[in-house]
């Protein structure tokens, strides 16, 4: 049986979905921040005959995230995106690949998956110095240097950006030179337990200095020591190796499909 889940299954929901913590990062964060239905959110699960969760779909806007490593009504949950206007669904590639035979998505996107859980190859260097923590009054220099990125510039969400820093889900750590910001690592879906890196960035002009590594090293030393690990999403084989000389280990394929 599939149905929303309330405020009674907290404890049942997170149970379930902290089995895997880093890979339900989103899910973990958003039930945290959010609860599990307000305008912009909704949770469902599917419970077997022994009334044991065995399936989560979340809608968070338009986004669908879907965690299960039991059998589930794949046919079932489907029917729930359909109803609900979907734009995105994503997941684990495994997981969320049963999906593909029931929809003709318009485009699939895997990335690498990974996570820092101790800091002992994080680097020092002088440059931790000149680090300093994102404030709200910083957001739209973090906007203006997010556009001068290729990567960044068309899917910018100001909103998103904008909205992490005053609810307090995300976080973030850049360089200054010249009295503009040059080098930027952000978080989001902060959680009790874990967070994700996002944003990485530097100014094309201050490049191959050291900036984002430094930026990197005070976001990841400050969170482990708060007793949470760090996750990301990675495509580009330079980036991975970047990340891994950090300490980051795959742990898996994430797959988002637009409809």
């Amino acid at each position: 049986m599939i149905r929303l889940l309330n405020d009674n299954d907290y404890d049942v929901f997170m149970d379930y979905v902290k089995r895997e913590k880093e890979l339900n990062l989103f899910i973990i964060g958003d039930a945290e921040n959010y609860g599990f239905n307000n305008e912009f959110q909704k949770l469902w699960g599917e419970f077997n005959q022994k009334g044991e969760l065995i399936g989560v779909l979340l809608k968070y806007f338009e986004n669908f995230i879907f965690y299960s490593r039991d059998e589930f009504d794949v046919k079932g949950f489907y029917d729930i995106m359909k109803s609900e206007d979907f734009e995105m669904l994503s997941g684990e590639k495994s997981i969320v690949e049963r999906f593909e035979k029931l929809h003709n998505f318009s485009k699939k996107r895997d990335t690498y998956f990974c996570k820092l859980d101790e800091g002992s190859k994080l680097e020092e260097n002088e440059l931790l110095a000149k680090v300093k923590k994102v404030e709200l009054k910083d957001v739209d220099r973090i906007i203006e240097l997010t556009k001068l990125i290729k990567e960044f510039s068309e899917n910018i969400s100001e909103e998103s950006i904008r909205r992490k820093f005053e609810d307090n889900t995300g976080r973030g750590y850049f360089i200054e030179e010249d009295g503009k910001m040059v080098s930027i690592v952000q978080t989001t879906a902060e959680n009790s337990t874990s967070a994700m890196i996002v944003g990485v960035c530097t100014h094309p002009d201050y490049r191959k200095r050291g900036y984002a590594t430094a930026c990197m090293t005070k976001l990841c030393r400050t969170l482990l020591n708060e007793g949470k690990s760090l996750c990301l999403f990675y495509d580009n084989p330079k980036a991975g190796k970047i990340y891994k000389r950090l300490g980051f280990k795959d742990i898996g394929i994430w797959t988002m499909y637009s409809r």
